[in-house]
Formats: structure tokens, sequence, C-alpha cells
């Protein structure tokens, strides 16, 4: 939200609360006439252990789990004497990737210098839970669209828009509330997956073991399953394309290591076929009937025999990633072989019916599974909407 040029002009958003219609325009402020760029005291690398009191949070760990903890009696000491958060401000990366927000929640905790700041502003004309959203609409850029670290002359003359601080009130609340569905939303897309995973932890026979702890009642009497080379029970290839020879507006999907396809206006595939990462994100599948693209480096499972097909999608997609990934990681490599993937063991139920109940229900469940995570895409699609509506799209 920032510019080069100081014309001014009346800027309001889009969309306005009834009540705010009338209010006029908004007031640019750079961050800096706002409140000082603050910092916590240095800490040094001595003064560090891998235990202790206070978690203290370094770039590396801001937003997640600390590793690293301080004396209860130095962060004391350091919280008294210098600079530190109140609650609510919100802390800002200053390195690594620019611009995380966290919002200092109170809790006992210290934070890097210089690679986590906050702006010290008065709340009698800024209140933290909008800072919060401005910080969202601002892009951490540079004259040259590089920025490898945030110093506090850039954060200072970062410009935004503010309204008067009751209409501040108002958006930052709408938004929160959103956060709030999203967050829940999230939670509960969650939830589905460690079920899914859970539930396949039962439906498949642990190692070294022949029979699942959990089985449908019609087939526990049917006796052990069997071991098979996933080399037996298909035809496996790669693909013959780089990835480079995609198109953005190709009518064919392009399967490649990454985790969405792209497309082509080729196809060198009419068939079903399970896709399987060879490099990058290794092992990942995906399961696809019709005219494809395959990248070089991706695996295309075909002509399945002795087994289900979507039976094989849902083993392999619960557990080849983890063993692919473990395999290339002690083998010293960063693709998957071909004779790796031939000699990958599949356990399966002998009955062809167990075999399709099974993948039913986890299809089943993966459908679920994927129509939650379409309201939590269209939730976040929803809330980047709302911010466009709500906030001036330029600065002054």
């Amino acid at each position: 939200m920032s510019s080069k040029s100081d014309k001014k002009k009346p800027l309001m958003p889009r969309l306005r609360f009834p009540e705010f219609r009338e209010a006029g325009a908004w007031e640019v402020k750079r961050l800096g006439g706002i409140g000082s760029v603050s910092m916590c005291k240095r800490i040094l690398k001595s003064q560090t252990s891998e235990s202790g009191d206070i978690p203290f949070y370094k770039i590396g760990t801001f937003s997640k789990q600390a590793d690293a903890f301080i004396e209860n009696k130095i962060y004391e000491e350091f919280k008294e004497k210098y600079s530190f958060p109140n609650k609510g401000d919100i802390l800002i990366s200053a390195s690594g990737t620019i611009g995380r927000t966290v919002v200092y929640d109170g809790k006992p905790a210290y934070f890097q210098d210089s690679n986590i700041v906050w702006i010290a502003n008065n709340e009698n004309i800024l209140l933290n839970a909008f800072l919060y959203y401005c910080y969202k609409t601002i892009q951490w850029q540079t004259d040259d669209n590089t920025i490898s670290r945030l110093y506090n002359d850039n954060l200072r003359k970062m410009k935004i828009v503010v309204p008067p601080i009751p209409e501040q009130q108002k958006i930052a609340h709408c938004l929160s509330s959103l956060d709030e569905v999203i967050g829940l939303q999230a939670k509960k897309v969650q939830a589905l997956k460690q079920h899914k995973k859970g539930l396949m932890q039962q439906l498949f026979p642990a190692e070294g073991e022949t029979t699942p702890h959990l089985r449908f009642p019609e087939f526990r009497e049917a006796g052990a399953w069997e071991v098979k080379r996933l080399g037996d029970v298909c035809v496996i290839r790669t693909g013959k394309k780089d990835a480079n020879e995609g198109h953005e507006n190709g009518i064919y999907p392009f399967f490649t290591c990454a985790e969405n396809h792209i497309y082509s206006n080729s196809h060198s595939f009419d068939c079903e076929a399970i896709l399987v990462a060879g490099n990058a994100n290794v092992g990942q599948t995906k399961h696809y009937r019709g005219k494809f693209e395959a990248y070089q480096r991706t695996y295309v499972l075909t002509d399945f025999s002795d087994i289900n097909t979507q039976y094989l999608y849902s083993y392999l997609g619960g557990n080849l990633q983890n063993d692919m990934a473990l395999q290339v990681q002690t083998s010293a490599m960063s693709y998957i072989k071909l004779p790796m993937l031939k000699n990958y063991k599949v356990p399966a139920p002998r009955n062809p019916t167990e075999q399709q109940k099974i993948a039913h229900c986890l299809s089943s469940l993966d459908e679920v599974i994927g129509l939650e995570s379409h309201k939590l895409d269209a939730l976040k699609n929803l809330k980047k909407g709302l911010m466009q509506q709500l906030f001036p799209q330029e600065v002054a």
C-alpha cells in the first residue's frame, strides 16, 4: 500500500459501513508518525539454553515453537529496563519472510532484537486490532522489488490509511469475526484429515502384521491379507515432457511433481492412472482418468491387475509419500528410482470386494474433506475480497 507520489487525493474504500459513509476521506499516515519502531534488548547466544524458564523466539521460530530459552532473571531485568511489547502489540518479522505478524498475547516470552520488531503506537490514534489488518495490505517490497531485511527506516516510511477510531473498531471486529470462522473451518478440515489418518492406521495392517485392527464385519473371518509388489500389479513408467512445455491455457492436465498440476495442449496418455511425484514432493500421489500429459520425473502407474485401482490409490496416498521420502533420505538421493517403486510392498485383502469396500470408505471421506476444504478456500477468498473493499487500494 505504498506510493512514491505525495499527491493529495481523497482516499476512501469502496465498501463502507452505513454510519461512516459521510465521514469523509481516510487519513494517510507513515508508520513512523504513529509510534516508534521498537525491539527487545539483544540476547547473546551464551545467555540462551535448550530448556529453561522463558521461551526466546528467534526469526526462525517466530510464530512457531521456541527452541531456545532464557533465565527468568534476565527476562525480568530486560523487560523492566528496555523496550518490551505490550499485550496486543503487533510483532513483525524484519528478516527471512518479511512482514509476518504475531499478536503478542502478554505471556512471558522474549524476542530476537532487530529481527522481530513492533510499532509502539498510541491506541488513541491507531488501534492494534486495526493495525494488524493494515499490515496485511502492505506490499513489503523495496523499489527494486527485492528485500532481504526490513530496516527501521523502511518501516518508518511505510504508509497506511486510517479512518477514525470508531470505524477502525468496526472494520477490525468484522475481519476478526471472519478470521474466527476461518479458524474454526481450518480446525474442522484438520480434524477430518486426522480422522482419516487414524482410520487408515486401523484399516491397513501395521508393519509385520497380516490383518488390520479394524475390519468390516463380513470380512472378519476372511483370513490374512497378502503382500504384493507394486511392479506386479501395474505398469510403471515415466512421462517424457519437460515442465516448461506446459501451457497456461492448455486443455489437458499436465502432471508434474508440484502440488498442483499445470496444463498442456498435447497429451501422451489416455487412460486411468495413478501419478507419483518422483522428486520435489517425493511420493505424492494423484489419481486421474482421461487424457493427460506427464513430466519426465513423474511416474505413471497404469494397466492395473489383481488389485482394485481405487484401493491402491487409497493405500499409496496414505503411505507412499512418507515411505519414499524416508528411502530417499537414507539413500542420499533426491528422487525415486524405478526399482524402489517397483519393489514397494502393498498389503491387500485377497477378496476384491473387501478392497472395494475399503476404497469406498476412504474415498467417501476424501469427498467430505474436499468439500470442507473448498468451504475453507471460499472463506479465505471472501476475506481477501472483503479487505479489498474495506481498505482504499492506493495511498496518496
